[in-house]
């Protein structure tokens, strides 16, 4: 999927935990998990905005658009 979901690479840097921000978000801890997993089908521009202030950062921090093409998994294995 060319959509990537960053919460936890911003979790990571605000040094929060998942359950913390679920909690100050209004969301349960399954519903982030999925999010976080990129298994979410959609968000809510509530949640995004929720996210984003309580991670004080952008929608362009979170969300993440890679091109997939056939040398896109290669590259994400050699990044890391």
């Amino acid at each position: 999927m060319p959509i990537i979901i960053n919460v936890d690479v911003m979790l990571a840097k605000r040094k929060m935990r998942s359950n913390e921000l679920a909690d100050r978000i209004g969301i349960t801890t399954a519903n982030l998990s999925i999010l976080k997993t990129g298994k979410a089908k959609a968000i809510r521009f509530s949640t995004l905005e929720a996210i984003c202030e309580v991670l004080d950062c952008q929608p362009g921090d979170v969300i993440e658009y890679v091109k997939d093409g056939p040398d896109h998994h290669l590259e994400l294995l050699q990044a890391g």
